[in-house]
């Protein structure tokens, strides 16, 4: 049988990552489209949530994350 790839919350993990200067913290995985939604934490300029591929978070966030 196919296995049917869940929408994880991980709000409750408080996972956080910085990129190009900029703190992030992850809000909700998506295993189908391997999609993360984040919202911006420390820039003035970019404020929200925003959506991001799975492969441009750090190595060290996505063994947190574990989407296996």
């Amino acid at each position: 049988m196919i296995k049917k790839k869940i929408n994880e919350d991980l709000r409750a993990k408080n996972i956080t990552f910085e990129r190009e200067n900029i703190e992030y913290k992850v809000l909700k995985f998506y295993a189908s489209k391997m999609t993360v939604d984040v919202m911006v934490i420390n820039d003035p300029n970019e404020k929200g949530i925003k959506n991001i591929p799975f492969a441009h978070v750090p190595k060290a966030t996505k063994k947190l994350i574990k989407p296996n």
